[in-house]
C-alpha cells in the first residue's frame, strides 16, 4: 500500500516514514501543502497522512482541495491541533481519522491498517484463501501451520491481489500501490517479485494461486 506523508518537521517525517516502510508500506514524504497537492495529482495513494501546520498551504486547505475531487482516498490528520473544535473541523472537512501529536507509532500504524481495510470488500484482519491464511496485522502468510518466508514486497503483492480477488490487477496498479515514486517503471523488479512469489506459493499448493493474464495483469480467483 502506498502512503503520502505530509509533515514539515523533517526529523519526525524521517522517523515516521522509516517506521511505515519497515512494516511494508511504500511512502512518499513531502514537506509543505503546495508540494502535497502536486504529488497528489501525479500519483495514486491508498492513504494520506496529513499534518495541518505546514508551510505554503495550510493542511486544512490541502484537505479541502483533495475532497473537492476525491472522496475515496483515506486521509488521516496527524496534528498538534488538539482542541475539540479543531478535531471536529478536520473530520467535518473530510478527514477519515484524527490523531493528536505526540502519538505512539503503534497506534498510528493500527489506525492506518484499520482505514486501509475499508478500501476493500474484505475487512477482517485475517483473510482465508484455500489453505492460506493471511494475517494483515502481522503481515504474514501461513499455510498448514507454517509461515511462508516472503519478503515485504512479495507479501504486499500477495495481499493486494487478495484484497482485489477475482479482479485483474495490472502491473501499473501494483507499482502504484506497492512502490514509492522513485520506482523505475522500466526495470524488471515487479516481474522478478511475481516470479519468486509464485515459486514460493507453489511449494504449498498444487494449483496456480496467482494467474498471469497476458497483456492485462495478474489475478487471484476464489478457490474452486
Amino acid at each position: 500500500m502506498k502512503i503520502m506523508l505530509v509533515e514539515d518537521e523533517e526529523m519526525l517525517s524521517a522517523i515516521v516514514a522509516k517506521g511505515l516502510r519497515k512494516v511494508g508500506y511504500a511512502v512518499d514524504t513531502v514537506f509543505d501543502g503546495e508540494e502535497a497537492l502536486v504529488y497528489y495529482e501525479m500519483n495514486e495513494y491508498d492513504m494520506i497522512v496529513l499534518d495541518l501546520n505546514i508551510p505554503k498551504i495550510d493542511g486544512l486547505d490541502v484537505l479541502r482541495a483533495i475532497r473537492k475531487k476525491d472522496t475515496d482516498t483515506k486521509i488521516l490528520i496527524l496534528s498538534a491541533r488538539a482542541k475539540i473544535d479543531e478535531r471536529i473541523l478536520g473530520l467535518d472537512e473530510g478527514a477519515n481519522d484524527y490523531l493528536i501529536k505526540p502519538f505512539d507509532f503503534g497506534e498510528l500504524e493500527a489506525r492506518i491498517r484499520n482505514l486501509l481495510r475499508r478500501n476493500f470488500s474484505v475487512t477482517p484482519a485475517t483473510i482465508m484463501l484455500s489453505s492460506f491464511m493471511i494475517d494483515t496485522n502481522a503481515k504474514k502468510v501461513i499455510c498448514n501451520n507454517e509461515a511462508l518466508n516472503l519478503t515485504r514486497k512479495e507479501y504486499n503483492i500477495f495481499e493486494y491481489l487478495i484484497l482485489n480477488k477475482n479482479k485483474i490487477v495490472s502491473a501499473e496498479q501494483l507499482v502504484e500501490h506497492i512502490w514509492d515514486s522513485e520506482f523505475d517503471p522500466f526495470s524488471n523488479t515487479l516481474r522478478y517479485h511475481i516470479h519468486t512469489l509464485k515459486k514460493k506459493l507453489s511449494d504449498f499448493s498444487d494449483k496456480e494461486v496467482i494467474k498471469t493474464i497476458r497483456g492485462q495483469g495478474y489475478i487471484i480467483e476464489d478457490a474452486q
